[in-house]
């Protein structure tokens, strides 16, 4: 695993923030966050990916839609959560939030696949690594853990890390697309957000 630590620490220092724990997607990334924090009430903007809505009605969050026009990012509303799946900017993290990122194949750093929280909550990065990788401490064999975690099985391969780091100096010095809402259809018309 220590490609998956090396690229968490190179990804912390770009975006300047203390921690980041990896994650197989930004989803997941931004699911581990919302039941870290164990939230109960909040609002999506219309203009998102699809993935966001169904998370929080997944974890049975009480939410609406909002209609903010973002750019960059957005906050997951009434929480301190940034889907930030398409940002992009050398020391662009915002203190005291989980900064959810993306690198699937459409992002400025495309791995096919892959995502990452930022944080700089020493505690909170320590319990959200342990609820992405089945609730164990890494580098340790389970069957010698008592382990005291309900984790998830979201966390990012060291193949997808060592990608990372392949492809990492040249997202750094490449300029990447700017994102906004109107690169995202209103998903609040959609059949499936209309059963409720």
């Amino acid at each position: 695993m220590k490609e998956v630590r090396e690229f968490e620490q190179l990804i912390a220092n770009y975006y300047g923030a203390d921690y980041a724990i990896a994650t197989d997607c930004c989803t997941h990334a931004i699911e581990l966050s919302l039941r870290y924090q164990n939230i109960k009430k909040a609002t999506c903007p219309r203009y998102t990916y699809l993935s966001i809505p169904m998370t929080l009605e997944k974890l049975q969050i009480q939410w609406a839609f909002y209609g903010t026009y973002w750019k960059d990012y957005y906050y997951i509303g009434n929480t301190n959560i940034i889907d930030a799946a398409v940002y992009w900017k050398q020391d662009g993290y915002i203190p005291n939030t989980f900064m959810c990122l993306s690198f699937q194949y459409r992002k400025h750093l495309n791995l096919g696949r892959g995502g990452m929280i930022l944080t700089n909550d020493k505690d909170a990065a320590t319990q959200l690594k342990k609820m992405s990788y089945d609730g164990r401490v890494p580098d340790v064999l389970w069957a010698e853990q008592d382990v005291d975690t309900l984790g998830y099985h979201y966390y990012m391969t060291p193949e997808t890390a060592q990608l990372g780091l392949s492809k990492l100096k040249q997202a750094k010095e490449s300029e990447p697309k700017r994102w906004s809402y109107k690169d995202y259809p209103d998903i609040s018309t959609m059949k499936v957000f209309n059963v409720k």
